[in-house]
């Protein structure tokens, strides 16, 4: 299930991978008053996007609770789950970490660096560090408890973590093709005025960092996809192979 709260924030460029990693692909749009199940009862996996709302406030985001609640069973049961930008502050929220305005925007192209817990980590292992990615927050949170540190910037330090061994959440928009990148530029004309280099810097820059994250976004949702366990399957004891 992908969680999408605009139409220009959805799954993006790892739509075709996911897609071609599992049998169905549900999108519920909250923008279209589409409704947030209690449950993940028939899915197995979650993903939840990115949007302009605050995660800390009902204010133009009727969905916020129910997403919460949503997040909350997720992490409860151990669902995959993958949290984009506001999805990532929803996911910190849920597990009880605090969500603020941080000290200046951070919209536009700018490197994460990978910490050294991300090595060993089964969805960012092995991605080139640091890596150009597009930024488009205000706003911030403090790792929740247990949660692993997996990525920083210079501006803002909790820019990807982990929660137990199925859960993740990145601050970076890093589903974006270059369409989606216009579409950012256009729909958010006062973030773009206050990135370094405007508008004009974010597209000179598209093309180049696209093209070196087209692997990664293949690696990161192939890698998602794969641990996802079909919802009839969860909970059941495993037995052996009677083949083997």
């Amino acid at each position: 299930m992908v969680v999408q709260h605009t139409e220009l924030e959805g799954p993006g460029a790892l739509t075709a991978t996911l897609q071609r990693a599992t049998r169905e692909l549900t999108v519920v749009r909250t923008d279209l008053g589409q409704p947030i199940p209690s449950d993940l009862t028939d899915h197995a996996a979650l993903i939840v996007m990115g949007g302009p709302m605050s995660a800390t406030s009902d204010d133009n985001f009727p969905s916020r609770r129910a997403e919460l609640a949503l997040l909350r069973v997720a992490l409860a049961e151990s669902i995959p789950t993958l949290g984009v930008c506001l999805g990532a502050q929803l996911l910190a929220t849920a597990a009880g970490a605090d969500v603020y305005l941080g000290d200046e925007p951070e919209i536009g192209w700018r490197p994460v660096t990978f910490t050294a817990a991300a090595a060993t980590d089964s969805l960012l292992s092995r991605i080139t560090s640091p890596l150009t990615v597009l930024h488009w927050h205000s706003e911030t949170f403090d790792l929740p408890d247990r949660a692993v540190h997996l990525a920083e910037s210079t501006l803002y330090r909790n820019q990807a973590f982990r929660l137990g061994s199925a859960a993740w959440g990145l601050q970076f928009h890093l589903e974006v093709d270059e369409a989606a990148v216009e579409q950012f530029v256009c729909a958010f004309p006062g973030d773009v005025a206050r990135a370094s280099g405007g508008a004009a810097a974010i597209r000179t820059h598209a093309r180049a960092a696209i093209s070196q994250l087209r692997d990664v976004q293949r690696r990161v949702a192939t890698r998602f996809a794969s641990l996802a366990e079909p919802a009839q399957c969860r909970g059941r004891q495993a037995v052996d192979d009677p083949m083997q």
